[in-house]
Formats: C-alpha cells, sequence, structure tokens
C-alpha cells in the first residue's frame, strides 16, 4: 500500500477533530441540530486552515442517517460513500480549471434533479473567486433561491475577489489562523500516534513556520521525519531540513551589525550560505526576531505576544537593552524592503550583502534613522575613548588653510561701473535680459530702463492705482534683484547700482514715458513711434 501523506491520513472527519475554529464549528452544529440548514454557505481564510474540511464533514452531517450532536456518526452508508468520495450527492467542483459559464451551467441544469439518496445535494465549489464575471452571473438566481433540497458551499482565500452579488447571497464565515499552541498540541498528538519520537522546541517551530495552517505545519513535519527517519526529531535537525536559522546566529549577526563589523557579518552570511540556509527564509527571520526585540523594549509583560520560552525572553531583553527604538526601526525597515526584492531577485546573496553594509554604514543613509544611528554610534565610540574623526566641512582637526578651503569662498569686490558704462547697460538691456529665465524675465519684460542723475540704473514698472501686488514689489521681494545684478555684473565686468521706482499715480505715467523716450533717443539713437499712446502707453 501506497504512503499517504500526514496531512491526508489525519484529516478531520467529525467536528470534534477540527481545530481552531471553534466559532464555525458550534454554529453549523447548532444549524444541523435545529434543521436552521441554510443554501448557501461562504468558508474564507488563509490556506490550510479547514475550509473545504468542514465543508465535507457539513456535507455528510447534513446527509447522515444518525448525526451524534450535529456531527455524521461515519459509519452509515451515506457517511461512508461521501468520505469515499462516491456520493451523487456531494459534488466537489474546482473553480481554477471549471471557471467558465459553460460550467455553472451544467451544474444549474444538474440542480433541477432532486437527490437519489439522502436529503441534500452539497455543491462545493473551491477556489470560488476564480470564476468569471460571466460565471458569478450565471450562477446568481440559482444561488438566491436553490431547490430546497440543494446546498451550495463557496470556499475562497481571496474574498476581496467575490462580486458583492455573491457576498449578499451567501452566509460568510471566516476562517482564522490556527495558534501556535494548538498547531503544537495536534502535532504532538498525532506524533504519539504515529510513535515518533519528537522534541517539543523542534513542533514548536514547525508550528511557527507553518504560520497558522494545520496542512502546512503537517506537510513540514512529514518533511523532517521523512529526512530523520528511525531518529529522534530534534530542533536542530528541523532547522537543517527547512533551511532555517538559529537564535544564536541572529545574536551574533546582531553584535556585528552593532559593533560596524562589516567583515563580520559577511563572514557570518558566508557560514550560513555553506551549510545552505535559504538566504529568503533568513531574511524573514531575522527580521521577527528584531521584531521580538523592538516588542520587549516596548513595555513588559510581551511573553504571550512573543510566544518564546522564560529563557529566551531573558536572552531578547538582554540584548534589547543594548540598542534604541530608533536603530531597530531601521533595521526592521531594510529588512522588510530586502525581503521584498528577494522575491524576484536572481542573486540574493549580493543584495543581502548590500543591506547587511547598509545597516553597517548609516552614512550612506541621509534619513532620521540613520542619523539617529550614526549620532549613537559616535557617542558610544567617545564613551569607550575611541577618537572620532570629524568630517573637513566641520572644521574640526584640520588646518587653518584647510579650513579657509572648506568654508565659504568670499566673493570679489567689482570697481563701481562709470556713468557711460552703466548707459551701455541701458543699451544692451535686450540681451541682458535674454541672460534671465523664468518669472524674473516676465517681470523685466514689464520694467522702462532709464539712468537717473546719480548715475543709477533705473527700472520703471507701471503699476494701475490701487494694485495689491506690482511687478517692482515682485522684484524687490523676492530677492531676484540680488539675480539681476548679478546677471549685470557678469555682463560688465562692473558693480552697477539697480534702484526699482514704481509708477502707481496715473498722473505721471505720461512723463515718465516720455523720459524714458527721451533717453533711448538719445542714447541708443532709437525713433520709438509714440502715436496712439495718450491712451495707455503702457
Amino acid at each position: 500500500m501506497s504512503y499517504t501523506a500526514l496531512y491526508r491520513k489525519f484529516r478531520p472527519a467529525e467536528f470534534e477533530d477540527v481545530k481552531g475554529q471553534d466559532h464555525i464549528v458550534t454554529t453549523l452544529k447548532n444549524q444541523i441540530k435545529t434543521d436552521r440548514i441554510g443554501h448557501a454557505y461562504l468558508f474564507t481564510g488563509t490556506r490550510g486552515t479547514g475550509k473545504t474540511t468542514v465543508a465535507k464533514i457539513f456535507a455528510k452531517a447534513v446527509n447522515c442517517e444518525h448525526p451524534v450532536n450535529g456531527s455524521p456518526c461515519n459509519n452509515c452508508p451515506s457517511c461512508q460513500r461521501i468520505a469515499a468520495g462516491n456520493s451523487m450527492n456531494v459534488i466537489e467542483i474546482d473553480a481554477a480549471s471549471n471557471n467558465g459559464v459553460s460550467n455553472i451551467r451544467d451544474i444549474i441544469e444538474e440542480v433541477a434533479y432532486a437527490p437519489t439518496e439522502g436529503k441534500y445535494k452539497v455543491y462545493i465549489i473551491d477556489e470560488v473567486h476564480m470564476l468569471s464575471i460571466g460565471a458569478f452571473n450565471a450562477l446568481l438566481k440559482t444561488l438566491e433561491e436553490p431547490p430546497a433540497y440543494v446546498i451550495f458551499i463557496l470556499a475562497t482565500t481571496e474574498v476581496h475577489k467575490i462580486p458583492i452579488t455573491i457576498l449578499s447571497r451567501c452566509q460568510r464565515y471566516d476562517f482564522h489562523r490556527i495558534s501556535i499552541d494548538t498547531i503544537s498540541d495536534r502535532l504532538m498528538e498525532l506524533m504519539e500516534k504515529e510513535e515518533v519520537s519528537v522534541e517539543e522546541k523542534a513542533i514548536r517551530y514547525i508550528a511557527k513556520a507553518a504560520d497558522g495552517s494545520m496542512r502546512d505545519a503537517l506537510s513540514l513535519l512529514d518533511q523532517c521525519i521523512a529526512f530523520y527517519l528511525g531518529e529522534t526529531l530534534t530542533y536542530d535537525n528541523v532547522l537543517k531540513v527547512l533551511g532555517a536559522v538559529d537564535t544564536e546566529v541572529f545574536s551574533r549577526l546582531l553584535d556585528h551589525l552593532m559593533k560596524e563589523d562589516v567583515a563580520g557579518c559577511i563572514a557570518l552570511l558566508e557560514e550560513m550560505v555553506v551549510e545552505g540556509r535559504d538566504l529568503g527564509q533568513f531574511v524573514i527571520d531575522f527580521t521577527w526576531y528584531l521584531r521580538n526585540l523592538l516588542l520587549v523594549k516596548s513595555g513588559d509583560h510581551m511573553e504571550d505576544v512573543l510566544d518564546v520560552s522564560s529563557d529566551h525572553l531573558a536572552v531578547l531583553k538582554q540584548e534589547a537593552a543594548r540598542i534604541e527604538d530608533q536603530v531597530l526601526m531601521r533595521y526592521i525597515r531594510i529588512f522588510s524592503e530586502l525581503s521584498n526584492q528577494l522575491k524576484y531577485a536572481s542573486g540574493k546573496r549580493v543584495l543581502v550583502e548590500i543591506a547587511l553594509i547598509k545597516l553597517c554604514r548609516p552614512q550612506m543613509e541621509e534619513d532620521y534613522s540613520s542619523l539617529v544611528q550614526r549620532v549613537s554610534s559616535m557617542e558610544t565610540k567617545l564613551e569607550q575613548g575611541i577618537p572620532v574623526m570629524a568630517s573637513p566641512a566641520a572644521g574640526a582637526g584640520v588646518s587653518a588653510d584647510q579650513g579657509a578651503a572648506a568654508g565659504k569662498v568670499k566673493k570679489k569686490e567689482l570697481p563701481k561701473a562709470m556713468p557711460e558704462e552703466i548707459q551701455q547697460v541701458a543699451k544692451d538691456w535686450p540681451a541682458i535680459m535674454g541672460q534671465t529665465q523664468g518669472l524674473l524675465r516676465i517681470t523685466l519684460s514689464k520694467a522702462l530702463v532709464t539712468v537717473n542723475e546719480a548715475n543709477e540704473l533705473v527700472l520703471v514698472f507701471h503699476e494701475p492705482p490701487g494694485s495689491r501686488e506690482c511687478s517692482g514689489d515682485i522684484l524687490k521681494n523676492t530677492g531676484a534683484l540680488k539675480e539681476l545684478e548679478q546677471i549685470i555684473e557678469e555682463h560688465v565686468g562692473k558693480s552697477v547700482p539697480v534702484v526699482v521706482e514704481i509708477n502707481d499715480t496715473g498722473a505721471s505715467n505720461e512723463q515718465s514715458y516720455t523720459d524714458v523716450v527721451d533717453f533711448f533717443a538719445q542714447t541708443a539713437h532709437i525713433d520709438i513711434e509714440t502715436e496712439d499712446m495718450e491712451e495707455d502707453p503702457f
């Protein structure tokens, strides 16, 4: 006889065997005992939590000839045929491969025929979220008003993909992740039946690695037993089979990180690679280890949350006292990002090495947590009497010449421009304005340029009376005037004073414009047509 996997061999046959879903089991048993059976159920939850198993037990219970406290007796012909998969009353459909409208129409046609034996025809549609939109629409009417002898049980891991019109027609039951204690107790019970010697610590690690899935736990346990067949299954053996890393290794790695010892981190990573450890699992486990340290620092009485032994908790408290919260959060952030990158990476080792170097070198990053770690590291070195070399920009530990070079270079003072040079700037104004950009250029395009008696370059802006914000104010208040003076200095090589005047009276508007025209006519020899300027010369 061929070997049967543990998760198949010990699949629950009655409600009492289902672990970790008491809120669902109790409800379904009460419905069966009081004959308040619904016509459509939706079972949702993560993989391996018992959705399909409970659906099969429920199908047996509603057709059982001698139910016991709401559970099937497993002895009557109906129960035995359903358990063997030979019953015509229980139809299992995999929606992943039968997701078309034609498949649903076949169901609708079969629904019209009453069961030849038993009381109910039960349709179990697994992975129902894989059905097409057309298939869901075809199922709607039948799902809402099926014949009295038909029960639909829909099972899915992704309930958010199911249309709301389907959800509203079903009784929804959410299957929870199974706790580590519940999985551990069940595995120990089954190992006693199998007469396999295992360590409790090994069982708890398998239960934790299963992430709330009883089926995953049984599969992992089956794998470990097969590797060490005939031997006692120890904690170290489980780590080797699953490619996991002991917490002692995490403690050593954390010590290297806190000392900013890149060589030590890379050497430790090399050891794990040589031993065949899975790097993706290593990153996940180390992130979980850092999370435990952060929880220990967050408050007392964390034993139940952490789910670790008292000895392990004492070690965690000692290590947590050596590291600051912000540093821990930075480590967790970097390793969380690394975990997502490793899912699709071919060179996983390179990515892990880069992450370790980044953790040891907070100066490679400029975010707040990295700055906190840099300051903390500097304080620690100073307390230990280790000299800390400041950067040249800080001005510490450098010579006077180096400090002057690192400081801000003083601007060279230029000679003042002569009157004829200022007039030349006015002549070259279009070229100077062409060197500006953005808002400054738009603002200068509204200015009229002249030279006053004090040999200053004057920019005249005409603004309507009562204007809230004028171009001249923008030029003076935004610091753009300094930028303009810099451009003029680069153009002539001399210092040219620039004055901004704002004409907002309206009365002297024409006179200001006439003065500017006269200036251009005299200095630039440009003839400006002034016709039609009486209404608004600007």
